[in-house]
């Protein structure tokens, strides 16, 4: 019972894209944020190149879905549209889907920076999990392309009138030169577990997390109401 397999995507999962993309759209409806829209024959490109992770149930049916894109030729890295069905998210599924994007991102981009905006601290977890951290959004693409997914979000607005330097959402890093410097600096340092890079710990910080959201919440509403004001005074004159 509630037992599901995750795998890398392959020909045997076309016929689930339509449902994948259904389940996206409502989730996006139903939490007020936005999964970047693709089509289902989006979906199928991304299953034929080897590029998206599926669980499934027992009867074959998805309970999860996560896809793999790549941004500045493959510089960065992104694990998108993550997608859990309602009925299925207390069973680990995100995280395990997560985790075999992760796995699977790294063997096909070893060099490549992974990243990530969420405003989901459950995503924020599983991520540091992983080894992200937070991150600055000029640490992110600067690829209109990388942006553009972010148009369906009920947020958009927050991004665009910051100049893509602030949103509701956190940015998440990883970034393989942190396990290369601690092993260079481990093999030099006989006997001594030492690395240059501490591993950000999220249960720590947790607290401060919610009360940064919060704040950025409250910032950008009251931003968005003084716009409006001056829109409406405009207008008036």
């Amino acid at each position: 019972m509630n037992q599901y397999t995750v795998q890398v995507a392959s020909a045997e999962h076309l016929h689930l894209a339509e449902a994948i993309c259904l389940e996206m759209e409502e989730s996006a409806k139903a939490r007020g944020t936005g999964i970047a829209k693709r089509s289902p024959q989006y979906l199928r490109d991304k299953i034929n190149e080897g590029k998206a992770i599926v669980a499934t149930d027992a009867q074959g049916d998805f309970v999860g879905f996560c896809y793999v894109e790549t941004w500045e030729h493959g510089k960065f890295v992104a694990n998108s549209g993550l997608i859990v069905r309602p009925e299925w998210r207390k069973y680990g599924v995100a995280k395990a889907v997560k985790a075999k994007a992760f796995e699977l991102s790294r063997s096909k981009y070893p060099d490549a920076k992974i990243i990530g905006i969420t405003t989901s601290l459950a995503v924020m977890k599983i991520n540091s999990e992983l080894g992200y951290e937070p991150t600055t959004f000029s640490e992110l693409p600067v690829d209109d392309a990388f942006w553009k997914g972010c148009q369906s979000c009920v947020n958009y607005d927050v991004l665009s009138r910051t100049g893509r330097k602030h949103c509701l959402c956190t940015g998440m890093i990883f970034d393989p030169e942190w396990e290369k410097k601690a092993k260079q600096r481990s093999e030099a340092e006989e006997g001594i577990q030492a690395s240059e890079h501490e591993k950000w710990n999220f249960l720590k910080d947790v607290k401060v997390l919610e009360r940064l959201l919060s704040i950025k919440e409250k910032m950008f509403l009251k931003m968005g109401e003084r716009m409006k004001e001056r829109k409406l005074k405009k207008e008036i004159v």
